[in-house]
Order: structure tokens, then sequence, then C-alpha cells
């Protein structure tokens, strides 16, 4: 284990994290859920501008710490050009791999950067995930810790909430499907969906697809297929609606073709009740609905078409 540094001062260290996690609160409450390094320029603490993100390297510990702050992923649109293969483990937790520039060599152990992660794990601090979604935008998820550390791999495992590093240290051996169950069901509340959203929303430039409302905490990312019926957290199989299209997909009460057509059920679309409905669902039937500008982006027609024969037989 790491021995801390003599002039290691821990509630000094909590209250800069703990300021640092409520200055990202004020950012998000301000609309700015998503980041970039000018965004994070305005960070104090005791008077002095403290830096929440390394500009170059994924690990970052400001000099008023002994132990890292934060730490990054780059987006790439392709997975497989990711510098460093972070991912999910055989646990149901995330990874993050050491900084090496050679994965062969046994110095990468004590690079400053891996220590200074070894620090916060070994003092159970908790940290900052930036999770890259676009070039040079960033979702801050916190505070996260670091559950444990596996040399051989070169990586450190992380715990997305305090609640699955508890059940990690108490269960591992004793309930492991138990530990991976819950995992998963963290990773994918905390990280996958968040992120699924911002990058859905990123796609259709913050705006429904069929009323263009662009009050962003009014939007959702609609899966296509539904994680229930295997659909991915993957762009292609999200579309940015605003909350009541989006119940109102979800509900089957009207369809998108694999053209992008929208179809009304027909009751729906002979039903009298008010402006509301006149205006938000029957107005949209036999409309296109708008779509990313990446052809990329663009919702998946072969999981539409499924998605879509399924509302007809809702009809």
């Amino acid at each position: 284990m790491t021995v801390p540094r003599p002039d290691f001062d821990l509630d000094r260290d909590q209250q800069l994290r703990a300021a640092a996690f409520a200055f990202l609160d004020t950012l998000a409450a301000d609309g700015r859920s998503l980041v970039r390094q000018d965004d994070l320029t305005g960070f104090t603490f005791g008077g002095t501008s403290v830096r929440l993100m390394a500009t170059q390297q994924g690990i970052w510990k400001p000099r008023q710490l002994n132990a890292a702050l934060s730490f990054r992923t780059v987006y790439v649109e392709d997975p497989r050009r990711r510098p460093y293969e972070d991912g999910i483990g055989p646990d149901g937790y995330l990874r993050y791999k050491w900084r090496f520039t050679d994965p062969g060599d046994r110095g990468n152990y004590d690079r400053p950067d891996n220590r200074a992660l070894r620090n916060a794990m070994n003092r159970g601090l908790p940290l900052i995930l930036f999770e890259g979604v676009a070039s040079g935008v960033y979702l801050p998820i916190y505070p996260v810790w670091l559950a444990d550390e596996e040399p051989l791999a070169q990586q450190f495992v992380v715990s997305l909430d305090e609640e699955s590093l508890r059940v990690r240290r108490d269960l591992a051996l004793e309930d492991p499907a138990l530990v991976r169950s819950y995992a998963e069901r963290v990773v994918r509340a905390r990280l996958h969906q968040p992120i699924f959203r911002q990058r859905v929303l990123l796609a259709y430039g913050n705006q429904c697809s069929l009323c263009h409302l662009r009050h962003t905490r009014l939007l959702d990312a609609a899966h296509v297929l539904a994680d229930a019926d295997g659909g991915e957290p993957i762009v292609t199989n999200g579309i940015a609606m605003c909350k009541i299209h989006h119940a109102a997909y979800d509900a089957d009460i009207f369809g998108i073709s694999p053209d992008y057509k929208v179809g009304v059920r027909p009751d729906v679309m002979t039903e009298i009740d008010g402006p509301t409905l006149r205006h938000t669902l029957q107005a949209i039937d036999g409309a296109v609905i708008g779509l990313p500008k990446q052809r990329s982006a663009k919702p998946n027609p072969e999981l539409l078409d499924l998605r879509w024969r399924r509302f007809l037989e809702a009809c």
C-alpha cells in the first residue's frame, strides 16, 4: 500500500473534491451537463484557480493534491481506434488502463499518473470521470471510486457509486453473480444511458425530432429497440424526442417507418380531445422526422423496421 506523504492533508483534500463536485453541480443546473475545457476554468479553491481535467494525458492530479482528482476517456467515433482499451470487466465493473507508452514496460506501474490514481484508491478518495461523448466534449460522472487494481492487466477497477464499491468488497467471493448483476445495473444507469442520451441529443442538435422543442431538460433519447429487446445504447438506436413524444412512442401511439415517416394509430387520429392531442400527435401523422446531419448518426432502418412492425400490430 502506498504510504501517504507527510504533507498529505485529508481534510483539505476532501474539501477541494467536495468543492469541485459542487462546481460541476452548478454547471449542470445551469444547463451545462456536458463540458469543454473552457467550461472548467472558473473553478477556484481557497482563492486559487484549480484545473479539474488534464489537457493532454488522461489522469489529472492538481499540484494542490497528492492523489488524482480526475481521469478521462477520449471520444473516438470508432471504438477500435481508442488509444487505451478501457471497457467493462467480467465482473461488470468498468476498467481504466494505466498510462503507458509501451504496455510491456514494467516501469509503467510507477509512473506519476498511475501513482496518483493509486493514491486515490488506497485512501478511498472520490474522483471525477470525464467521459468523452464528442470531440472535446465530456460528460462528468462523479463521484466515482477505484475499487481495485489489476497490475497484470495494467488497469484499475472503477466503481461508479459507493454502494457498488461496498458490494464488491463484501460479496465478491460470496456471491459473484449478485455483484456482477448489481454492477451492470449501475454501469447502465450512471454511464451507458447518460452517455447515450447526450450523444443522441448532440446528433439531433438538441431538439426534438418531431416538434423541434429545444429545451434540453425536456428532451430524451428514445430507444428504437428497447434494452429489454436487445437494443444497444448507441446513437443509431436512438431518436431525440421531447418527453411527450417519447412516452407516446413507447406506448405505440405512433410509429416511425424505416424511411423515417411517422404513422399515428388510427383510433388516435379519430379521437377528439383538445389542442394537445391535435397539435402534438395528430399533426405529425405522415410527417418525416428531423434527422441528424451526419449520415452515420441516422436511425438504423433495420431497427426501425422491427419497431414499425410492432407498431402495426398495435394498430
